[in-house]
Protein backbone atom coordinates (compact mmCIF):
# COMPACT_ATOMS: atom_id res chain seq x y z
CA UNK A 1 0.00 0.00 0.00
CA UNK A 2 1.38 3.31 -1.03
CA UNK A 3 2.07 6.04 1.66
CA UNK A 4 -0.50 8.19 0.16
CA UNK A 5 -2.98 5.10 0.97
CA UNK A 6 -2.45 4.90 4.93
CA UNK A 7 -5.72 5.63 6.68
CA UNK A 8 -8.25 5.70 3.30
CA UNK A 9 -11.28 4.50 4.78
CA UNK A 10 -13.49 2.19 2.29
CA UNK A 11 -16.27 5.32 2.48
CA UNK A 12 -13.48 7.55 0.95
CA UNK A 13 -12.47 9.39 4.38
CA UNK A 14 -8.85 9.42 5.24
CA UNK A 15 -8.30 9.13 9.24
CA UNK A 16 -7.57 12.54 9.68
CA UNK A 17 -11.12 13.93 8.43
CA UNK A 18 -12.90 11.61 10.82
CA UNK A 19 -11.12 13.33 13.29
CA UNK A 20 -11.63 17.01 11.74
CA UNK A 21 -15.17 17.07 11.01
CA UNK A 22 -15.81 19.72 8.18
CA UNK A 23 -17.36 22.67 10.02
CA UNK A 24 -20.73 23.93 10.34
CA UNK A 25 -21.11 27.02 8.41
CA UNK A 26 -24.09 29.41 8.44
CA UNK A 27 -26.21 30.85 5.35
CA UNK A 28 -23.32 33.35 4.17
CA UNK A 29 -20.42 30.25 4.38
CA UNK A 30 -18.98 31.42 7.53
CA UNK A 31 -18.15 29.23 10.36
CA UNK A 32 -21.46 29.07 12.71
CA UNK A 33 -20.25 29.05 16.37
CA UNK A 34 -22.46 26.47 18.09
CA UNK A 35 -25.11 27.00 20.97
CA UNK A 36 -23.63 25.84 24.22
CA UNK A 37 -26.19 23.11 24.49
CA UNK A 38 -25.10 21.43 20.90
CA UNK A 39 -21.55 21.29 22.64
CA UNK A 40 -20.27 17.93 24.95
CA UNK A 41 -19.00 18.92 27.76
CA UNK A 42 -19.43 17.60 31.13
CA UNK A 43 -18.49 20.45 33.23
CA UNK A 44 -20.86 22.52 31.79
CA UNK A 45 -23.88 20.29 31.72
CA UNK A 46 -22.53 19.42 35.56
CA UNK A 47 -23.13 23.18 36.25
CA UNK A 48 -26.14 23.08 34.35
CA UNK A 49 -27.90 20.90 37.12
CA UNK A 50 -25.56 21.81 40.10
CA UNK A 51 -23.96 25.53 39.46
CA UNK A 52 -26.87 27.72 41.31
CA UNK A 53 -25.22 29.99 43.83
CA UNK A 54 -27.30 27.95 46.33
CA UNK A 55 -27.65 24.72 45.46
CA UNK A 56 -24.17 23.21 47.00
CA UNK A 57 -24.32 25.43 49.93
CA UNK A 58 -27.78 23.93 50.84
CA UNK A 59 -26.19 20.64 50.38
CA UNK A 60 -23.58 21.05 52.34
CA UNK A 61 -26.00 22.13 55.56
CA UNK A 62 -28.31 19.06 54.97
CA UNK A 63 -25.23 16.62 54.13
CA UNK A 64 -25.14 16.94 58.81
CA UNK A 65 -28.72 16.02 59.35
CA UNK A 66 -32.45 17.28 57.76
CA UNK A 67 -33.08 20.96 58.68
CA UNK A 68 -36.20 22.85 58.82
CA UNK A 69 -36.72 26.07 56.02
CA UNK A 70 -36.16 28.43 59.09
CA UNK A 71 -32.83 27.03 60.34
CA UNK A 72 -31.69 27.13 57.01
CA UNK A 73 -32.39 30.61 56.68
CA UNK A 74 -30.11 30.79 59.52
CA UNK A 75 -27.62 28.99 58.75
CA UNK A 76 -27.25 30.88 55.14
CA UNK A 77 -28.62 34.13 55.17
CA UNK A 78 -30.49 32.96 52.38
CA UNK A 79 -33.72 35.49 51.86
CA UNK A 80 -36.53 33.69 52.14
CA UNK A 81 -38.36 33.85 48.79
CA UNK A 82 -34.97 32.59 47.31
CA UNK A 83 -34.70 30.23 49.64
CA UNK A 84 -38.25 28.54 48.91
CA UNK A 85 -37.14 28.91 45.40
CA UNK A 86 -33.85 27.19 45.66
CA UNK A 87 -35.22 24.05 47.50
CA UNK A 88 -38.38 23.65 45.37
CA UNK A 89 -35.96 22.81 42.37
CA UNK A 90 -33.71 20.90 44.49
CA UNK A 91 -36.97 18.79 45.15
CA UNK A 92 -37.84 18.70 41.67
CA UNK A 93 -34.50 17.28 40.61
CA UNK A 94 -34.17 14.82 43.12
CA UNK A 95 -31.83 16.18 45.13
CA UNK A 96 -33.82 16.93 47.99
CA UNK A 97 -37.21 15.18 49.61
CA UNK A 98 -39.26 16.44 52.50
CA UNK A 99 -39.42 14.28 56.12
CA UNK A 100 -41.22 14.41 59.02
CA UNK A 101 -40.72 14.95 62.59
CA UNK A 102 -43.59 15.13 64.58
CA UNK A 103 -45.18 17.90 63.81
CA UNK A 104 -42.59 19.58 61.67
CA UNK A 105 -41.64 19.43 58.35
CA UNK A 106 -37.94 18.94 57.30
CA UNK A 107 -35.83 18.66 54.21
CA UNK A 108 -33.53 16.03 53.69
CA UNK A 109 -31.16 14.78 51.14
CA UNK A 110 -32.01 12.04 49.18
CA UNK A 111 -29.60 9.53 47.59
CA UNK A 112 -29.04 11.35 44.49
CA UNK A 113 -28.62 14.56 46.63
CA UNK A 114 -25.89 12.75 49.04
CA UNK A 115 -23.71 11.91 45.79
CA UNK A 116 -22.75 15.84 45.75
CA UNK A 117 -20.47 15.26 48.96
CA UNK A 118 -17.22 14.50 47.14
CA UNK A 119 -17.96 18.09 45.13
CA UNK A 120 -18.75 19.61 48.11
CA UNK A 121 -16.18 18.69 49.98
CA UNK A 122 -13.37 19.49 47.40
CA UNK A 123 -15.02 22.86 46.65
CA UNK A 124 -14.52 23.91 50.07
CA UNK A 125 -10.54 22.12 50.71
CA UNK A 126 -10.21 24.28 47.33
CA UNK A 127 -11.52 27.45 48.92
CA UNK A 128 -9.04 26.63 52.15
CA UNK A 129 -5.60 25.96 50.26
CA UNK A 130 -6.14 28.28 47.37
CA UNK A 131 -8.36 31.40 47.97
CA UNK A 132 -8.77 31.72 51.80
CA UNK A 133 -6.26 33.71 52.54
CA UNK A 134 -7.11 36.63 49.94
CA UNK A 135 -8.28 39.77 51.34
CA UNK A 136 -12.08 40.19 52.58
CA UNK A 137 -12.34 35.86 52.30
CA UNK A 138 -12.93 35.09 55.54
CA UNK A 139 -15.52 37.39 57.84
CA UNK A 140 -13.97 39.85 60.51
CA UNK A 141 -17.22 39.89 62.24
CA UNK A 142 -18.60 37.11 63.91
CA UNK A 143 -22.37 36.06 64.29
CA UNK A 144 -23.95 33.39 66.99
CA UNK A 145 -23.84 30.75 64.33
CA UNK A 146 -20.14 31.69 63.38
CA UNK A 147 -18.91 29.22 65.99
CA UNK A 148 -21.09 26.22 64.63
CA UNK A 149 -20.34 26.84 61.12
CA UNK A 150 -16.31 26.87 61.36
CA UNK A 151 -16.34 23.48 63.85
CA UNK A 152 -18.73 21.85 61.36
CA UNK A 153 -16.27 22.81 58.49
CA UNK A 154 -13.47 21.42 60.30
CA UNK A 155 -13.29 17.94 58.17
CA UNK A 156 -12.54 20.33 54.82
CA UNK A 157 -10.40 22.48 57.13
CA UNK A 158 -7.82 19.49 57.75
CA UNK A 159 -4.47 19.27 56.73
CA UNK A 160 -5.31 15.38 55.83
CA UNK A 161 -1.52 15.18 54.53
CA UNK A 162 -0.52 16.10 58.72
CA UNK A 163 -3.32 14.07 60.46
CA UNK A 164 -2.30 10.45 59.19
CA UNK A 165 -1.41 8.25 61.56
CA UNK A 166 -2.95 10.50 64.27
CA UNK A 167 -5.97 9.60 66.48
CA UNK A 168 -6.93 12.01 68.76
CA UNK A 169 -10.19 13.48 70.59
CA UNK A 170 -11.17 16.85 71.48
CA UNK A 171 -13.62 18.71 73.47
CA UNK A 172 -14.19 22.32 72.70
CA UNK A 173 -16.44 24.40 75.13
CA UNK A 174 -17.20 27.68 73.93
CA UNK A 175 -18.69 30.27 76.09
CA UNK A 176 -21.19 33.27 75.12
CA UNK A 177 -22.95 34.07 72.33
CA UNK A 178 -22.82 31.60 69.81
CA UNK A 179 -21.57 29.42 72.62
CA UNK A 180 -21.65 25.41 73.19
CA UNK A 181 -20.29 21.91 73.35
CA UNK A 182 -18.62 19.66 70.51
CA UNK A 183 -16.31 17.04 70.12
CA UNK A 184 -13.72 16.86 67.54
CA UNK A 185 -12.58 13.85 66.27
CA UNK A 186 -9.41 13.34 64.29
CA UNK A 187 -8.72 9.97 62.73
CA UNK A 188 -5.90 9.04 60.02
CA UNK A 189 -6.80 11.54 57.98
CA UNK A 190 -10.48 12.39 58.53
CA UNK A 191 -11.99 14.58 61.11
CA UNK A 192 -15.60 14.80 62.46
CA UNK A 193 -17.03 17.67 64.72
CA UNK A 194 -20.32 16.69 66.42
CA UNK A 195 -22.32 18.69 68.78
CA UNK A 196 -22.14 17.34 72.79
CA UNK A 197 -19.56 16.19 75.58
CA UNK A 198 -16.55 13.44 74.81
CA UNK A 199 -17.05 10.80 76.52
CA UNK A 200 -13.64 10.26 76.57
CA UNK A 201 -11.25 13.31 74.94
CA UNK A 202 -7.29 13.75 74.89
CA UNK A 203 -7.49 17.80 75.21
CA UNK A 204 -10.13 19.99 76.35
CA UNK A 205 -10.05 23.72 75.22
CA UNK A 206 -12.58 26.26 76.45
CA UNK A 207 -12.86 30.21 75.12
CA UNK A 208 -14.78 32.51 74.73
CA UNK A 209 -16.75 31.92 70.65
CA UNK A 210 -15.65 34.88 69.37
CA UNK A 211 -12.45 34.32 70.55
CA UNK A 212 -12.51 30.36 68.99
CA UNK A 213 -13.64 31.54 65.67
CA UNK A 214 -10.95 33.96 65.66
CA UNK A 215 -8.21 30.98 66.40
CA UNK A 216 -9.35 28.64 63.88
CA UNK A 217 -9.59 31.11 61.20
CA UNK A 218 -5.80 31.75 61.85
CA UNK A 219 -6.61 35.78 62.82
CA UNK A 220 -5.62 34.60 66.67
CA UNK A 221 -2.02 32.39 67.33
CA UNK A 222 -3.29 29.81 69.35
CA UNK A 223 -0.49 29.80 71.79
CA UNK A 224 -1.25 33.65 72.81
CA UNK A 225 -4.66 32.97 73.24
CA UNK A 226 -3.34 30.47 76.07
CA UNK A 227 -0.95 32.57 77.33
CA UNK A 228 -3.39 35.16 78.28
CA UNK A 229 -5.69 32.99 79.34
CA UNK A 230 -8.51 33.65 76.54
CA UNK A 231 -8.09 30.12 75.47
CA UNK A 232 -7.55 27.68 78.33
CA UNK A 233 -6.24 24.14 77.31
CA UNK A 234 -6.17 21.08 79.49
CA UNK A 235 -5.03 17.74 78.19
CA UNK A 236 -1.81 16.28 76.79
CA UNK A 237 1.06 18.64 76.18
CA UNK A 238 1.20 18.26 72.86
CA UNK A 239 -2.14 18.39 72.14
CA UNK A 240 -2.44 22.23 71.53
CA UNK A 241 0.32 21.84 68.36
CA UNK A 242 -1.14 18.52 66.88
CA UNK A 243 -4.86 20.10 66.73
CA UNK A 244 -3.39 23.67 65.45
CA UNK A 245 -1.05 22.42 62.92
CA UNK A 246 -3.61 19.99 61.02
CA UNK A 247 -6.00 22.87 60.75
CA UNK A 248 -4.79 24.20 57.16
CA UNK A 249 -4.91 28.18 57.04
CA UNK A 250 -2.97 30.36 54.82
CA UNK A 251 1.21 31.33 55.09
CA UNK A 252 0.85 28.76 57.78
CA UNK A 253 4.66 27.67 58.74
CA UNK A 254 5.50 24.01 57.24
CA UNK A 255 6.96 22.98 60.63
CA UNK A 256 6.24 19.87 62.54
CA UNK A 257 5.67 20.10 66.25
CA UNK A 258 7.94 17.80 67.02
CA UNK A 259 10.58 20.23 65.54
CA UNK A 260 10.15 22.92 68.20
CA UNK A 261 11.48 23.02 71.45
CA UNK A 262 8.84 21.73 74.10
CA UNK A 263 9.86 25.32 76.15
CA UNK A 264 7.93 26.96 73.50
CA UNK A 265 5.01 25.40 74.18
CA UNK A 266 2.86 26.77 76.43
CA UNK A 267 1.56 25.50 80.16
CA UNK A 268 -1.32 23.52 80.89
CA UNK A 269 -3.66 22.84 83.50
CA UNK A 270 -4.15 19.47 84.40
CA UNK A 271 -6.82 17.61 82.73
CA UNK A 272 -10.21 16.85 83.95
CA UNK A 273 -12.31 14.23 83.27
CA UNK A 274 -14.98 14.67 80.78
CA UNK A 275 -18.62 14.38 82.62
Amino acid sequence: MGEQEVGKMSSGFTTGALLRPPPVRDEGGAAAIPRPGEVFDPVARALDRIGDRWTLVLVRHLLGAPRGFQELRVRTGIAPRVLSGRLRELVAADFVTTVSEGARSLYALTARGRTLEPIVAATARWWVQQAMGEAGATPREFTETSAQSILESLPFLLRDERARGVRLVFEIRLTGAGGGVWTVHIEDGTCSATPGFAERSDVRYTADARTWCMVALGMLDPREAVRTGALVKEGGAEALDHFFFQVGRPAQADTTPTNRSRRADPPTRKRRRSP
